[in-house]
This record gives C-alpha cells, structure tokens and sequence, in this order.
C-alpha cells in the first residue's frame, strides 16, 4: 500500500511511523504531484505534516481533496489544532505521533478507499462495530451514534477490562484536549449508556476518582 507524504523530507518521527504502519511513501512536493505520481493500486492516503509551514501545507490538503484525490491525514502540533479549517482534511493526529494510533487512523482512511487491511469487525456480546461502514448494532438492532459517540465505544470495544482516565480518553479518542474536558467524555458516556439501554448501560463502569472501564 502507498501512501503520498508532504513536504519530501518530513520529520524521522512521521517518516518511520507510516514505515512502520505497513505504508511505502512517496514524497510529493505540491499538490500536482500526489496526482502525477499515484501508483496503479492508488494512494492510501495523503500524508500532510504541518511543519513550520502549515499554511502551506493546508492549502496543499484543501486542493488535493477539492480535486478528488485520496483521504488526508494531517500531523501536528497540538497548539495549532484549534485552527485546522475544516474541508481541508479527513482526519489527524497530534504530535509526538504515537505509530499505533498513526496506524489505525490511516487504516481507517484506507478502509475508505476500498483497501483490505484485516478484519473490520469488532464484537463484544452482541455488540457489533463495522469498522469499514462505522455501523454498530445490538444483536439485530441498529444503534444510531454520532461520529464521536461511536470512536468512544469502538476504543471501550477494542480496549475492555482496562480503566481509562478521562484524559487518557480525551488523547485516545478526541486526539487532542477537546474544548470543553473532561466533562466531554462523561456527557459521552452518558449518551452511550442510554443507547446501550438499561441492561447493558453497566458495560461502561464508572471508576471512582479514575475513569472508565468497559467490560
């Protein structure tokens, strides 16, 4: 799988991580690259790392994805995520860049683009996540969850038994400290508790003085 990374020579810490998320890069220099140099099998996704230039790098991101070209994932500093505009990127993460959740963002911007990277399934009883279409389900019945609503079951999914801080949640699921707190996360919670329903509202344990725990 191929993935386009901007600027040509971004930092050792992005470079290695996408390396390590099973990615081969391609530096492109503008955005008429991403497009002159997509491979046959097609871009996983663009890679844009800020830098000492974000804008720059926006307006790249906003072209590229104004002309149809592959997902975005921007990689930045934490300071300057209050400012991303919106249209210009798919998802990102903040730095130092954790190759885990580099890994698993770019999965999902892959899944997008019709690329086979494992199973997209993930259960828990008769919870069922759709990693691919972002569908989760009780059993037969569908669950109606906001974009946010669902990330914070996925990872409870994906993460059960461990107790989570809300501060380890705000990193791991919002990916940067989301206006707003800790409080973010109990008012999430608490909606998923209600979808979940009265008997299975317990999955997601409150942990006194801690966090969360889902399990």
């Amino acid at each position: 799988m191929f993935a386009a990374i901007y600027p040509a020579q971004p930092s050792d810490a992005l470079s290695s991580a996408v390396a390590a998320a099973g990615f081969e890069t391609v530096a492109v220099d503008d955005a008429a690259a991403v497009f002159e140099r997509e491979p046959d099998t097609g871009w996983a996704a663009l890679v844009v790392e800020l830098g000492a230039g974000p804008a720059a790098a926006l307006s790249l991101a906003r072209r590229v994805r104004d002309a149809g070209g592959p997902p975005v994932l921007l990689a930045t500093a934490r300071a300057d995520v209050p400012h991303l505009e919106a249209g210009s990127y798919d998802d990102f993460i903040v730095s130092p860049i954790d190759p885990d959740e580099l890994a698993a963002r770019l999965k999902r911007l892959a899944d997008t683009t019709g690329e086979d990277m494992g199973a997209e399934i993930v259960r828990f009883k008769d919870l069922e996540l759709n990693l691919a279409t972002y569908q989760a389900r009780l059993g037969a019945v569908p669950l109606d969850l906001t974009y946010m609503e669902y990330e914070l079951l996925r990872f409870f999914a994906t993460h059960p038994a461990r107790v989570w801080s809300r501060e380890q949640l705000l990193s791991r699921v919002w990916g940067y400290d989301y206006f707003g707190g800790a409080r973010t996360v109990d008012v999430h919670v608490r909606r998923l508790r209600a979808k979940l329903g009265e008997e299975r509202a317990s999955w997601i344990a409150t942990v006194r003085s801690v966090g969360y725990r889902f399990g």
